[in-house]
């Protein structure tokens, strides 16, 4: 029986999600022949020598390559294209497409949470992830402003009542992820009240110092697990269309 590897690209990511997800998943369906590995890669280059791996179906790609992997792709799907990051990649006949299913990912923990008056956002962070939430927020005419370290609008600068006004907070970078779980980013969150609806893409830990932050101003709060879940259920559809 033909091996049927997939596998996910990143740094430092001993902690991954993903590898449990897909072997539990290839348990559930008595896949004997799949196998997913863990690429902890020092360098973007080394994918070339990863891509000719015999049996190699596709891979899931995470920080900080999501925008890195491009020139070694072929082609590219649409939401691929418009955000400039890749997080999925099927190879097939030879030909390496690269997704983003972090905008489905997200645009379905929008939909599920989002009330009428969280009608403006505000991103902090401006890599991969980021990328997939501008998209979303477009897709629905959200208005938003980005919170970066290179952005007009900065951790330094922002203010209270730039909080207030945007009741929509999605929070895009890796800081307070495991295992520097004590690790928050400098943020007015005397600006967060009940209206705020509070998105960090984080999953490890669960409550990030952000989201706890968050939650004692009595903002909703969600995490990034179901994000995660959706997306690795749509890479699965990718990868065996």
């Amino acid at each position: 029986m033909e091996q049927k590897k997939l596998g996910i690209i990143g740094k430092n990511i001993a902690y991954s999600f993903s590898k449990k997800y897909f072997e539990d998943k290839f348990q559930r369906l008595m896949l004997k022949n799949y196998f997913y590995e863990v690429y902890d890669v020092q360098d973007i280059s080394e994918v070339e020598n990863l891509f000719e791996n015999a049996g190699l179906l596709g891979l899931n790609v995470t920080i900080p390559y999501k925008e890195k992997i491009l020139p070694y792709l072929d082609e590219l799907s649409d939401e691929a294209q418009k955000t400039g990051a890749v997080n999925c990649i099927l190879i097939k006949d030879n030909i390496k497409k690269g997704f983003n299913t972090d905008v489905f990912g997200f645009e379905k923990t929008l939909l599920l949470h989002r009330k009428d008056f969280h009608s403006s956002a505000l991103i902090l962070g401006n890599g991969g992830a980021a990328k997939a939430v501008q998209y979303v927020l477009e897709k629905y005419n959200i208005p938003y402003q980005t919170v970066s370290r290179n952005s007009e609008l900065n951790f330094e600068n922002i203010t209270p009542e730039t909080v207030s006004e945007h009741p929509l907070i999605i929070q895009c970078t890796p800081v307070g992820t495991f295992p520097n779980i004590d690790d928050c980013l400098n943020f007015p969150f005397d600006g967060i009240s009940e209206k705020h609806l509070i998105i960090d893409l984080i999953y490890n830990p669960n409550y990030t110092s952000f989201i706890k932050k968050a939650a004692e101003k009595g903002a909703k709060t969600v995490n990034g697990f179901y994000m995660l879940e959706q997306q690795a259920e749509k890479n699965w559809e990718i990868w065996n269309f």
